[in-house]
């Protein structure tokens, strides 16, 4: 057993903490976790383990100053998957749930980590909250504009620490490229453009089958008005029915609309327009596989966000990314981690390019020790006050871009929107729109 006493002595003598949420040289995570009195971490749970939460989990309990104590979902497949790889990181096995209620009655979790199907994020959230628990909770932050209000509230009124998953604004050359922007290097900015390519297959019809012996239907619907199972929702073709999904746009549109607002400045529009359709293939499939939201800022500038599920044809050679349009030049930043500056004769004159370096001491490669700086950044927002890089605010303000992209969509209108609180003007669709039908005894309140 290592001793406090010891680990003290060790990292007096010099060593230091690795970079990106390392460890001490010769300690692994699961010696780590086995100090005496190395007490203060935070103690986190992970919900929604199936794909994006499994990565989430094993990073989290990667981190020296966390320890994930449970996990949850309501696929037994997934949730055992998700106990044997953070106890192959940690040696420590955490507890296993079906139902987020019970994860968050445990005095042994400070924080959960949401990363469930998109109806369930803002009622786990405010579920979560009121419980007393921090939240990391991934994009987007709500199904409607009502529920993301309804958080931004909820984090004041149980002042709680919600950390949303854009997890761009805490990678180093991504915060230099903002800076750059607000610096004037590329002089006003005036429009914005992002995309996201794919090419993403048919889900063909469904079938109503019965339920999995592995799912338990009945929690993973929760929020969502009850319907009968089929063989295509399951596990991530749901992004696609407005039921429980959100489309292309809030799936991977949010983090570059994301990184446009924040690079320009910019909060509410005052009108969104949305054309597009579900044009590839004749399936289940409801949300756009093709589609183009334009944002207008008071006729002063503009963004738009580009998406093409099921064609793969790069952008500005770049699969997914966005461009800033100055005065002066331009600024491209693709998928990574990565920036170019460019004149207006297409010529680079600045490109700067990831310096993420693997650390073999914690295993974690580029992208998760990329990730690792959001998540120390939330634990920071816990521990010492730190402002938090993705707050549910700036969370709220750019997932409502998007979801008024998709509301102008669904609608067929032109949306009028004020710019004082990103409302709809438009009183049809925002009566329809603006939030949703709960399954009884699931409604959200505060």
């Amino acid at each position: 057993m290592i001793t406090r006493r010891s680990f003290l002595k060790r990292a007096a003598a010099g060593t230091a903490i690795a970079s990106f949420g390392g460890i001490l040289p010769g300690f692994s995570a699961r010696s780590y976790a086995n100090i005496v009195g190395a007490n203060e971490r935070i103690n986190a749970a992970v919900i929604g383990v199936n794909s994006r939460g499994k990565a989430l989990a094993q990073n989290f309990a990667k981190q020296p100053n966390c320890r994930v104590t449970r996990i949850c979902d309501v696929d037994s497949r997934a949730l055992s998957k998700c106990i044997a790889a953070v106890d192959e990181i940690t040696g420590q096995q955490p507890a296993g749930d079906k139902d987020l209620r019970k994860t968050f009655g445990q005095k042994d979790v400070d924080a959960v980590v949401i990363a469930m199907p998109d109806h369930w994020h803002a009622p786990a959230a405010l579920l979560a909250m009121k419980a007393g628990k921090h939240v990391y909770l991934e994009k987007p932050c709500s199904h409607t504009p009502a529920e993301g209000e309804m958080l931004v509230e909820a984090a004041k009124r149980y002042k709680r620490v919600v950390q949303m998953g854009n997890q761009r604004r805490s990678w180093p050359n991504i915060v230099e490229a903002i800076n750059e922007i607000k610096a004037g290097t590329i002089g006003n900015v005036y429009f914005g453009k992002s995309w996201y390519t794919n090419n993403r297959p048919s889900i063909g019809t469904g079938k109503e089958t019965a339920v999995p012996e592995w799912l338990d239907w009945e929690l993973w619907q929760g929020p969502a008005p009850r319907t009968a199972f089929k063989d295509n929702f399951i596990h991530y073709n749901w992004h696609w029915f407005w039921r429980w999904g959100t489309g292309e746009a809030l799936n991977n549109g949010t983090h570059m609309v994301d990184l446009l607002r924040w690079g320009m400045e910019l909060d509410f529009p005052t009108a969104v327009t949305s054309t597009g359709g579900r044009y590839y293939y004749k399936d289940d499939w409801e949300a756009p596989d093709t589609q183009v939201i334009n944002l207008d800022f008071g006729g002063k500038k503009s963004m738009m966000w580009e998406g093409h599920c099921c064609n793969p044809f790069r952008i500005e050679g770049e699969a997914v990314g966005l461009l800033f349009y100055g005065e002066k030049a331009n600024l491209l930043i693709g998928g990574g981690n990565e920036y170019k500056i460019l004149d207006h004769k297409n010529q680079v004159i600045k490109h700067v390019t990831s310096n993420i370096r693997i650390d073999p001491r914690n295993k974690m490669n580029p992208a998760q020790q990329l990730d690792a700086l959001h998540i120390q950044n939330f634990f920071d927002g816990i521990t010492k006050g730190t402002p938090l890089h993705a707050d549910i605010l700036s969370g709220h303000k750019s997932t409502l871009l998007v979801q008024l992209g998709n509301i102008a969509q669904r609608s067929a209108e032109r949306l009028l929107v004020d710019p004082s609180d990103g409302h709809i003007r438009n009183k049809e669709a925002a009566g329809k729109y603006w939030s949703r039908t709960y399954e009884k005894g699931w409604e959200m309140k505060l």
